[in-house]
């Protein structure tokens, strides 16, 4: 027995978050019960994996048992079941981190996730991978008994999932040599866990393919093995099912959705490797998280070597897989991991292949690639603005809504193979969403002359536009930057124009540019406007207006460029205040200034002055009603 008293029971409350998640879990998500135990066959996986790799510098971690394996029993008069492992293990401190004070991203997503969905959603364990806490949907007490590789020391952690958990030294009799041991005390609705048929039925689903060995221990201490342990990427294609595919995507993912893609090949030639790659259907809870870490297990000849990896560039983060090589030394340091020359090989030419993919299901397969767009078209277009080496090759597959295309998407292909007569740009409008870029008075005069508009509203096309030279030799151009370009194409609304007095607009250009001084850079009759009496827009070689406001919150507020305003002579408001010139200069300044800072409403913007606007507005008003 295990001297205590230098090591006396501690009892500590869950952290906040844990507690809530704890209540969810046996309360609200009973409907994916079957999950808990792939989740801590998974963690059991990941311990022997971490052990296999860190005695490769230190062998003696792995002593004389070097048979790393999963084993599950079930006590049927005791309602229990057992999940341990003979892998890394766990220290004290690392007991109370990993199982009690969890505050991670991904626990909190899942709590929000929770109570968007009303505790409903049968797909929120597998989606956000909460693991270990998943065992007290089954379990009214859970008894975890572990010793890290190495070490003398064996440590017990308790609990109900209610009132905290004690953590205190472990009774050698019951400890693992080294590794850790799960008992779960099934409560009064899960006692079909503790039963033989039901382990090997959940096994067999959902962790057939784990690549560790499951073996399963009968009451005499017979073992009966349920999974081998054998990697599933160094099997032949032809021998593996698509649930086999389904399963492993589930343990290697985290996720509980369809893979919408599967790429599995093995490379020969100057570099061997094998690939198993997945593209989800559903984005994973941390897709613009700001590490945008990638989620590609490295293997070397079956042997885990880490996670972390960038075997991808971050913006195809969302592939979930292994790459294991058969050229790599195991050995290899972080430092040899970021500047490995076969490494590199490898991320390039799994990169190019992904890539490759996924242009073929755009080609073939349009209802499946428009779902993973949907997903995750956002992430990829970060690489139209970081890799311009694969620039064209995502211009391929990229989707777009645009002014013409309603609920669909459109390629590019598409927009320039609909060009209209004497257009000679790709035209694009960014906004922070779709229905105020539809709603932009700067689209009229495109939209009156049925000129396509590409829709831009995710936060990366500000910065991709402005760095991709164009497509198919055609420009890209925002609609709210520089002169409108449009006189060239013919519209209907062209010959109902009524003939503006050149006089007339000059003198009333002069007047507006004089009343708003230093506010603008410009004061210009518009092409663009149809409807609306005036908008701002950038000067031409200056930021476009999205682009300048995203960078202005960075930049304590201050814009780039001083905007122009362009005015619609055609329209009444115009005309009437050009009418008053000469004959109520007081009048004319406050309608200018009111004109300025309706456009500015029309950007999504307040006025510069609102008290001032205000009162301008107050002035204008008594005099139209006569007060």
């Amino acid at each position: 027995m295990t001297d205590t008293s230098e090591h006396p029971k501690e009892t500590h409350a869950f952290q906040a978050e844990v507690s809530r998640l704890l209540h969810l879990m046996v309360h609200s998500v009973y409907s994916n019960r079957d999950i808990f135990l792939r989740e801590l066959v998974s963690n059991a996986a990941d311990a022997c994996e971490k052990l296999r790799y860190l005695a490769l510098e230190t062998p003696a971690l792995l002593g004389e048992d070097g048979d790393l394996a999963i084993t599950l029993a079930v006590d049927g008069e005791a309602h229990t079941l057992t999940i341990a492992d003979n892998g890394i293990g766990m220290s004290r401190d690392e007991l109370v981190e990993n199982l009690g004070t969890i505050a991670k991203s991904g626990t909190r997503a899942f709590l929000e996730a929770a109570g968007e969905a009303g505790g409903k959603s049968s797909n929120l364990i597998g989606q956000f991978g909460v693991g270990f806490y998943s065992a007290f949907m089954v379990a009214s007490r859970v008894v975890v008994t572990s010793r890290r590789a190495g070490s003398d020391q064996a440590w017990t952690w308790i609990s109900n999932g209610v009132d905290g958990y004690e953590v205190q030294p472990a009774d050698e009799a019951d400890a693992p040599a080294r590794g850790t041991v799960i008992r779960l005390e099934l409560n009064e609705e899960s006692r079909d866990y503790g039963e033989r048929t039901t382990v090997e039925r959940i096994v067999e689903t959902y962790s057939a393919h784990v690549p560790v060995p499951v073996r399963f221990v009968e009451a005499d201490g017979a073992t009966a093995s349920l999974s081998d342990g054998s990697a599933l990427w160094a099997k032949p294609k032809s021998e593996i099912t698509a649930e086999a595919y389904k399963e492993f995507y589930g343990n290697v993912s985290g996720q509980w959705d369809e893979p919408a893609l599967t790429l599995h090949y093995r490379a020969e030639g100057r570099h061997e490797y094998s690939v198993l790659m997945f593209v989800p259907s559903m984005k994973p809870f941390d897709l613009f998280d700001p590490a945008r870490k990638g989620h590609v297990k490295l293997y070397v000849r079956r042997v885990f070597i880490a996670d972390d990896v960038e075997l991808l560039p971050h913006w195809l983060r969302f592939a979930r897989g292994v790459v294991d090589s058969e050229d790599l030394p195991l050995n290899l340091s972080r430092e040899m991991l970021q500047h490995n020359p076969v490494l590199e090989a490898i991320r390039k030419n799994v990169t190019t292949r992904l890539l490759s993919e996924l242009a073929k299901t755009a080609a073939n397969e349009a209802e499946t690639f428009g779902k993973i767009w949907e997903a995750f078209g956002a992430v990829l277009k970060e690489g139209l603005y970081e890799d311009a080496e694969r620039r064209d090759e995502l211009f391929k597959i990229a989707r777009f809504k645009t002014t013409t295309s309603g609920e669909a998407s459109r390629t590019l292909a598409d927009y320039v193979g609909a060009l209209k007569e004497n257009q000679t740009k790709i035209y694009y409008i960014l906004a922070d969403d779709p229905a105020r870029a539809e709603a932009s008075p700067h689209l009229e005069g495109f939209r009156a002359r049925g000129v396509e508009v590409l829709l831009l509203t995710d936060p990366v096309d500000a910065f991709w536009v402005r760095t991709a030279l164009g497509f198919d030799g055609k420009p890209f151009q925002s609609v709210t930057q520089g002169a409108a370009d449009l006189d060239a194409i013919a519209g209907a609304e062209d010959e109902a124009k009524p003939e503006t007095d050149a006089g007339e607009l000059a003198s009333l250009i002069e007047t507006l540019k004089t009343a708003l001084g230093e506010r603008i850079s410009e004061v210009r009759a518009s092409a663009r406007l149809a409807s609306s009496p005036a908008c701002l827009v950038a000067p031409e070689f200056g930021p476009d207006k999205q682009f300048e406001k995203i960078m202005a919150r960075h930049q304590g507020g201050q814009p780039f460029a001083k905007p122009v305003l362009e005015i619609n002579p055609g329209h009444a408001l115009i005309k009437a205040i050009a009418a008053k010139i000469g004959t109520d200069a007081a009048l004319v300044e406050d309608a200018a200034h009111l004109i300025l800072g309706q456009a500015r409403i029309a950007d999504g913007e307040a006025p510069e002055d609102p008290a001032d606007w205000g009162r301008r507005l107050d002035r204008v008003l008594e005099k139209a009603l006569g007060a």
